[in-house]
């Protein structure tokens, strides 16, 4: 081959190269979009596949905050325009069950993935007996998907379901700090009430005391902590954590109505050395 024929061939070659890596790029932008986050499992219908993700790759009992994106099967592309929604439920030798849930939303300034959290209040000590129905709908069509889903019991006590003083059952669950620090932390806790097995409505507007101890270091408290009041625009409580050292900690809480009334938990004394409604962390 001539020398001058094989210029024209190599720019051509390099300008094929150069478009397949800008689409290569264009596709990566997508895949990006949940960078730093780790594929749980996939949902698959005939139609489309669910993809769910997190932080850790695992769902664990407590407060579970979760990222989906939505696969047409047909077209192997990302639907950027669904309205989601979800249905836990636990089965159980006598009966079933569902757990406290957000409304899922398009993640703000994304195009394909849309968040909303869970809260698995209890499960089986191989983390079976739970499934997940995601209903949805695209182009006014709708769909829906099931399947049996794996939650494993976190290590710590990060959620708590309880009987208040008036016969309501209320469930209690850590949302935040996801990375506690040496410092004054921003707490969160959301607060909900079981109405019945399916049911499991935010509680507005209680009072949660807060009283961090540290058990194994003679059960010393810390300073400038608040107690948890409820966030309107959030739909949960939040309050100041202070954490003085590394190690495991208590929460201890009591829970007041609008009354001012406690419905579940002590203060901490030298005679009473945690509440029975409390949370745990460790760092």
């Amino acid at each position: 081959m001539k020398l001058k024929y094989i210029f024209p061939i190599l720019f051509i070659a390099l300008l094929n190269v150069s478009c397949s890596s800008d689409n290569d790029d264009d596709d990566s932008g997508i895949t990006n979009e949940v960078t730093g986050l780790t594929k749980i499992q996939d949902l698959i219908n005939d139609t489309h596949t669910i993809e769910l993700f997190n932080t850790t790759g695992q769902f664990k009992t407590g407060y579970n905050a979760i990222s989906l994106r939505v696969i047409d099967n047909a077209t192997n592309s990302y639907v950027e325009d669904a309205n989601l929604s979800w249905i836990p439920m636990m089965q159980m030798p006598t009966m079933e069950h569902s757990s406290p849930k957000s409304t899922i939303t398009k993640t703000l300034g994304k195009d394909t993935v849309y968040d909303g959290f869970i809260i698995y209040q209890m499960t089986n000590l191989d983390g079976s007996g739970w499934s997940l129905t995601v209903n949805y709908t695209i182009n006014g069509i709708d769909y829906t998907v099931t399947d049996a889903i794996t939650v494993l019991q976190n290590d710590n006590q990060n959620s708590a379901s309880f009987m208040g003083s008036d016969d309501s059952r209320y469930i209690v669950a850590l949302a935040e700090p996801n990375e506690p620090k040496i410092a004054i932390n921003d707490l969160k806790v959301g607060l909900f009430k079981m109405e019945n097995m399916m049911t499991f409505p935010v509680v507005e507007d209680f009072t949660i005391t807060l009283d961090p101890r540290m058990p194994g270091m003679g059960n010393h408290t810390s300073p400038n902590n608040t107690d948890l009041t409820y966030n309107s625009a959030e739909q949960m409580y939040n309050a100041d954590l202070a954490l003085t050292m590394t190690g495991y900690w208590v929460l201890n809480l009591k829970l007041l109505n609008t009354n001012g009334e406690v419905l579940k938990g002590e203060d901490v004394t030298e005679e009473n050395t945690q509440s029975s409604l409390y949370l745990e962390l460790e760092f």
